[in-house]
This record gives C-alpha cells, sequence and structure tokens, in this order.
C-alpha cells in the first residue's frame, strides 16, 4: 500500500490519479474529509481506505507491515495565516510524527517542502542543504517548512530514502476549491470567463514592470513525474528543488490563458494587497541541477504547454484529473 496525506486536496488527489495509472490501486488516502469542497477531487478514484489525519498514526502502528511509501503531501498551506500554532501543528509536529513511524518501521518517506523557504532568495534558489539554515522565509507557512527541513536534516535517525522537494508555483487540476490560495493560472482563467478581462499585481519594485514579476510555475502533472521516480529510485536521500528552472512573467501567464480561452486580451494591473506586499517574492527559479544529476530526465512541460493542457483539457468544463 502507499499513503498519501492531503489526500483530498489538489496535489494529493493528482497523485493518487497518477499512482492508479501505473496500477498503484492500493492506496490509503489521509486528510481532513469533512471538507466538502474537495470532495470530487476522490471521486472515481482507485483507493483501498481513507484515514482521517488525526487517525493516521494510530492506524499506521497496526498496519506498517503493508506500507511501500509514505508520501506526506498534506500541509495548511495558506501564505496570508499568520498564527503560527496552526502551522507548529499541521506543518511541523504532525510531520515529525511521520518521519518518526518512518524510521522506526523503515517506510520511505517524500514530503512536500516549498519554495516559500526561500524568502526573497537573498542566497538564491539552489537546493544546497548547507544553506537551508541560513534561509529567511517571508510568512509564517514558509517559516514551517523550512523549520522542518532544518529538524529533518539534523536527525541522526532517518528513514532508509526520504526526500523534502521544494515545490514552486505549482498549477494545474484539482484545485478548485483553494479559493485565495488557487494558481494565478486558475484566477486569471476565471476572471477571463466572469469579466473578459485579467488582474494582474502592479508592480511596486522599480525593477520590475506591471506583469514582469518572475516566478517558476511547474504543471502539476511535471510534480507527479518526478514523485513517481523518486518512488522507483529511493536512493540519494535529500531535499530537492522542484520547479522548471525557467521563470516566466505574470504577463506571460495571462496572455496564454486568453490564448486558450479564445477571449481579447484585456489586462488591467492593481495594487498588491497590502497584507502581502512587504512579502511578495518578485523572482523565483529553482535550480533543478540537483535532481537532474541523480538521473531525472524527463524534463518539464512548457509555460505554454502547461495552460494548454489546463485550460482546455480541465478548467474548461470543470473537470477533474
Amino acid at each position: 500500500m502507499i499513503v498519501v496525506t492531503g489526500a483530498a486536496g489538489f496535489i494529493g488527489s493528482c497523485l493518487i490519479s497518477r499512482l492508479n495509472a501505473d496500477f498503484f490501486n492500493y492506496i490509503v488516502a489521509v486528510d481532513d474529509f469533512s471538507v466538502i469542497g474537495k470532495t470530487p477531487n476522490l471521486e472515481n478514484k482507485k483507493i483501498k481506505h481513507k484515514i482521517e489525519r488525526s487517525q493516521f498514526i494510530q492506524w499506521l502502528d497496526n498496519n506498517y507491515k503493508h506500507v511501500e511509501c509514505i508520501f506526506h503531501i498534506g500541509a495548511r498551506t495558506d501564505t496570508t495565516e499568520f498564527d503560527r500554532t496552526i502551522f507548529d501543528e499541521l506543518n511541523v509536529n504532525y510531520s515529525k510524527k511521520i518521519w518518526n513511524a518512518g524510521v522506526q518501521y523503515q517506510i520511505p518517506i517524500i514530503y512536500a517542502s516549498s519554495a516559500a523557504t526561500y524568502g526573497l532568495g537573498e542566497l538564491g534558489y539552489d537546493d544546497d542543504e548547507s544553506k537551508i539554515s541560513q534561509l529567511k522565509p517571508l510568512n509564517p507557512y514558509g517559516d514551517s517548512k523550512n523549520e522542518f527541513d532544518i529538524w529533518a536534516l539534523e536527525q541522526k535517525d532517518k528513514p532508509f530514502f526520504w526526500a523534502g522537494l521544494k515545490f514552486f508555483n505549482v498549477y494545474g487540476p484539482n484545485e478548485y476549491h483553494k479559493n485565495r490560495m488557487a494558481s494565478v493560472v486558475f484566477h486569471t482563467f476565471n476572471q477571463i470567463q466572469e469579466t473578459g478581462k485579467s488582474r494582474l499585481f502592479r508592480s511596486h519594485n522599480p525593477k520590475f514592470s506591471d506583469g514582469g514579476q518572475l516566478r517558476d510555475f511547474i504543471y502539476v502533472k511535471d510534480l507527479l513525474e518526478v514523485c513517481m521516480f523518486l518512488l522507483n529510485y529511493r536512493k540519494n536521500s535529500g531535499i530537492y528543488n522542484l520547479g522548471t528552472g525557467k521563470a516566466r512573467t505574470f504577463l506571460d501567464l495571462a496572455q496564454n490563458v486568453f490564448k486558450n480561452t479564445g477571449k481579447t486580451e484585456n489586462i488591467e494591473f492593481i495594487d498588491t494587497p497590502i497584507d502581502i506586499r512587504d512579502k511578495y517574492q518578485y523572482f523565483t527559479q529553482a535550480n533543478m541541477s540537483k535532481l537532474i544529476n541523480i538521473g531525472y530526465n524527463k524534463g518539464f512541460h512548457s509555460l505554454e504547454d502547461g495552460i494548454e493542457d489546463y485550460v482546455k483539457n480541465y478548467l474548461i468544463g470543470k473537470k477533474y484529473y
């Protein structure tokens, strides 16, 4: 059996579909299943057990002999939440419990970290583990992910294989429930459908033009391929970037969404909200050499190709992966 935490969420539910495609059908889905908006994400998927998040460690104690790998994708991902106790409970302490179980029962663990750990990128975007303790995230979410990365690296006892994946800006199907935290592609599509125009944040940094802010946008299907690679590879444990290695502008993104909806381009710029303005990343770009150097060679969707697949095959008609 393969465990997926955060199973009903965006990335977790997509991962289950990808596992099913390779005939991994004995899936243990772990989540807080009370969030009704996430229910459609798990429809038509082959799942052996659904375990409430609060019951998972106890379940694992009784069933560890049957578990082949744990994908720990579940987390509180709201970058606008500033109650650190929430992140301590869900992103740090719960992750430590899963790690310790992986050590005790020698189960490989692949977990979600985040590019939010890099803050403003003062030290660059290299997944050099010697620099991780020096990073300065911009919000409690990033702090929690970095805190766990640091803790994991400090542990004397580790699972026989483990990988922490620093997800960059992920977009793709099954994020309908994410509201404000959904991808810019998702929000842009909905704005175009509802108003005929797209709104992007105005630049408040003289080094960047309006819409010229750069991010490393990665299509969720590429992220899934990396997860499958690591599931089978199980060597060279450590922390890895997971982006495309090529930053693109928000203007590029919006223009491509317009192109794939067949609507006339109409983009306006609005002020970045005050609550996130001083914590806003103007540039992110993953150095992907570490993952490539261990043998990952599938490449990544271009922004153009990823948006085309997402818009035409999922957003139009609100389809799920």
